[in-house]
């Protein structure tokens, strides 16, 4: 059986998700990452990996549905058996997700649209990492992707922000009941972030960032990827159930 790392990192294929997985393959890490229809763009970061001396695999998910996820795990058994000789994971980084494509009020919010931030953000995130722990190594890691949302409002942003502040909840309570594990859950919520990710992006928005960062830039998933690598590290051992916000100082 293999003596490495291996991480399951959800929406590997661009943005925070790709740089989370380069940046552990970085740390001695082998990596499982999932994606949704970019399988080109999956397949190229598993050739990053690979050339950063670390194994890696991609496999197909849609974080919205859970009606897949015993599929799912029934393929991730077969891809650590064949590829990574294991049958265990030790990270699961729980970073897929969406948003809408226009910041939408409450008062024009539809149901569908609220399902669809409900489904990924916070229901998906939930039975995925439910279904992961028979699969999850004691002494292993969990980290959430939040957002600055779910402490700061803004308009236009309201069903996000639920899911996202959900997603801290969940992890505090996760951190107490896997404790007993050795499992450590944090949270981690970013800013925004440009460049790949699924935010939108428009001038004007990277604009706004950077006016609104105390350091007086955007951010980019190179700034993000690094931390939860970090989380995962030995020296993380002792954060646990916290929520390690990433902004470039934004409302200080």
């Amino acid at each position: 059986m293999t003596t490495s790392k291996i991480a399951l990192v959800t929406g590997g294929s661009r943005g925070i998700g790709r740089d989370i997985a380069l940046s552990l393959a970085r740390k001695g890490t082998d990596v499982i990452l999932t994606y949704r229809s970019k399988h080109a763009e999956a397949e190229s970061v598993v050739a990053q990996v690979k050339a950063l001396g670390r194994q890696a695999a991609a496999l197909p998910l849609n974080a919205a549905d859970t009606g897949s996820f015993d599929a799912f795990y029934g393929q991730l058994a077969s891809v650590l058996k064949n590829t990574f000789d294991a049958d265990h994971l030790d990270f699961l980084i729980n970073n897929a997700g969406t948003t809408l494509d226009s910041f939408i009020d409450v008062a024009t919010l539809t149901e569908a649209q609220f399902d669809e931030m409900y489904d990924i953000h916070l229901k998906g995130v939930f039975f995925l990492t439910q279904k992961a722990l028979p699969v999850l190594n004691n002494g292993g890691r969990i980290i959430n992707l939040s957002s600055i949302a779910a402490r700061i409002s803004y308009p236009g942003n309201s069903a996000y922000s639920i899911m996202k502040g959900g997603v801290d909840v969940f992890t505090r309570n996760l951190a107490l009941e896997l404790g007993p594990r050795g499992i450590t859950v944090n949270t981690l919520a970013p800013g925004a972030v440009f460049g790949g990710s699924t935010m939108p992006d428009t001038p004007q928005m990277r604009d706004y960032a950077a006016q609104i960062a105390a350091l007086g830039r955007i951010a980019v998933p190179d700034d993000i990827g690094g931390i939860a690598a970090f989380l995962c590290s030995e020296e993380a051992r002792w954060i646990n159930g916290q929520r390690i916000e990433a902004t470039g100082g934004v409302g200080l």
